[in-house]
């Protein structure tokens, strides 16, 4: 079947926009971790289950004024009926072009925004030589998640007691869908995660998804996450995938756009909490 991307130049940087609206954004995966459920509200998908709820929405949600307001409302009392906090991830080039500004009217604050890259899986497939004493490994077991969650919350300032289980629930629910892999120094019970990183492989035909990327600060520079970008990569090869897209922090974004990926927009969290 003739998808978009096989239709115009795909170094036109709007195609690339078009396809990752289209494909990946707002989609209910295949398969779901257990307690996690996805519903439509008009025009945006809600996610429950995971450590806090996610809104998604297509580039343009097509409604405005009033009635935006009123769907922004809906997410955020339903949430705060469940007391929890709600993430409504936008990018820069959402429509309307006033959707920031009712968000944070109705008590949404910013996170740190990231810029989406996106590039040809065979590109970045050769993969560099490690330093001396650093492996790659694919992991599932839970001792091993809870590891990358301890080195995630040393690299960001912040514990992140969800992860691992999240990671978990998804790898059970769909072995296919997610590969988590670790970068470590020593082996067995001496092991040291000092990189994390994973991808998902079923956020459409066309995409694959790079997620974690993070490493330790002693170990950067040494061409680990560029290790991880190549494993991960040469999986979305194999499975005929032949995108990958990132939401890269500052740090990531220089490695990524030196390997070739794209810049196609930029994407911002809005959180609303029942502690704001």
């Amino acid at each position: 079947m003739r998808t978009f991307l096989d239709s115009r130049p795909v170094s036109e940087i709007s195609a690339l926009l078009n396809a990752y609206d289209e494909q990946t954004r707002a989609r209910i995966p295949e398969v779901t971790s257990a307690g996690v459920t996805h519903e439509w509200d008009g025009p945006l998908l809600r996610t429950i289950g995971y450590h806090r709820g996610f809104v998604e929405t297509t580039g343009d949600l097509r409604i405005r004024g009033a009635e935006l307001d009123a769907l922004i409302a809906r997410q955020r009392d339903y949430f705060a009926a469940r007391g929890e906090a709600v993430e409504w991830k936008t990018r820069s080039h959402d429509k309307p072009a006033d959707l920031v500004a009712r968000l944070l009217a109705a008590g949404f604050e910013p996170e740190e925004s990231e810029t989406v890259l996106i590039g040809e899986a065979a590109d970045l497939a050769a993969e560099p030589p490690l330093p001396d004493g650093v492996t790659l490994r694919q992991v599932t077991a839970h001792d091993d998640l809870e590891r990358i969650a301890a080195m995630e919350a040393e690299v960001w300032g912040k514990d992140r007691p969800w992860l691992a289980e999240e990671l978990g629930g998804r790898i059970a629910a769909d072995p296919d869908e997610v590969a988590v892999f670790v970068a470590e120094v020593g082996s067995g019970m001496d092991a040291h995660v000092v990189s994390a990183a994973w991808i998902s492989l079923k956020d459409s035909p066309q995409f694959a998804g790079l997620w974690g990327g993070s490493t330790l600060e002693a170990w950067r520079g040494k061409g680990i996450y560029r290790a991880l970008v190549a494993r991960r990569a040469r999986l979305a090869v194999s499975r005929d995938i032949k995108y990958v897209q990132v939401d890269a922090s500052e740090n990531s974004r220089p490695i990524l756009e030196r390997l070739g990926l794209r810049v196609i927009t930029r994407t911002t969290p809005y959180v609303w909490s029942p502690e704001h």
